[in-house]
Order: C-alpha cells, then structure tokens, then sequence
C-alpha cells in the first residue's frame, strides 16, 4: 500500500496476488505487462511490489504463500478501505458471507481479513492504524 496519501474509505487502496511460486509469476507479469518488481523483505525470503517500467509506480504485489498469507487464495485481491474492520466482518457474517482469512496486522500499516461474499466473490478488507 501507498503510505503517501491515505486511501477514502470505499477506495479500493491495494491489489495484489499471493502463490506458491511468487518469482516465476513476478517474472510471468513482468514479461507480460513489462512490470519492474522490488523485493520485500519479508525475514527470510523477499515479495515483491510490481512497479510500472517508466517511474516505478507501485501498482502491485505478488507474495509467498508463507506464513501469515498461507491461507490467502491464489487470485488477484483488492484490498478495500473500511473505517471499522471488526464492524465490517460482523456485517459480512450477518449478511451471508464468510471470512476466509482473519484478522491480522500489516506491520505498522493497519489490519486487514479477507472476506468471500455470498456469490464467491473474494475481497480483502482494510483497516488503516491511526
């Protein structure tokens, strides 16, 4: 995520993708789309932030399966700005959806969980800290 400027609430702040072989899909898109991936260093292994060719505009991640993620689905997800996410999870669950990941924190960043709505729909729901 952009620590620039904070997202609105409702804004789609984020999207990024979570597999098993994270460095043959960061090459995958940056051959594809001509992205420019960064390292992360996550401790004992890096993700990586997709950045556009011309001025390194973050415009993605692409992340381990590992640890904290290990649970996330192997699709593109938007990560979505909420003002409460514990308010947020309650309404999903009442209103005939699931969490599929829970709660956690992103460094000093905020807390995210990810969500499937009653179609099957999958989206990540964003709490920013502060």
């Amino acid at each position: 995520m952009n620590d620039e400027a904070k997202p609105e609430v409702g804004t789609i702040a984020w999207t990024d993708l979570t597999v098993a072989d994270a460095e043959g899909i960061r090459d995958f898109y940056a051959k594809v789309l001509g992205w420019v991936p960064a390292p992360v260093d996550m401790g004992t292994y890096s993700d990586f932030t997709m950045t556009t060719p011309d001025d390194q505009t973050a415009v993605a991640g692409v992340c381990h399966a590992r640890g904290g993620n290990a649970d996330l689905p192997a699709q593109w997800l938007n990560y979505v700005i909420v003002a409460d996410l514990d308010r947020s999870m309650r309404q999903c669950e009442e209103s005939g959806g699931e969490i599929v990941a829970p709660a956690r924190t992103m460094g000093t960043m905020g807390r995210y969980c990810v969500i499937r709505d009653p179609a099957g729909a999958v989206l990540a729901l964003f709490e920013l800290a502060g």
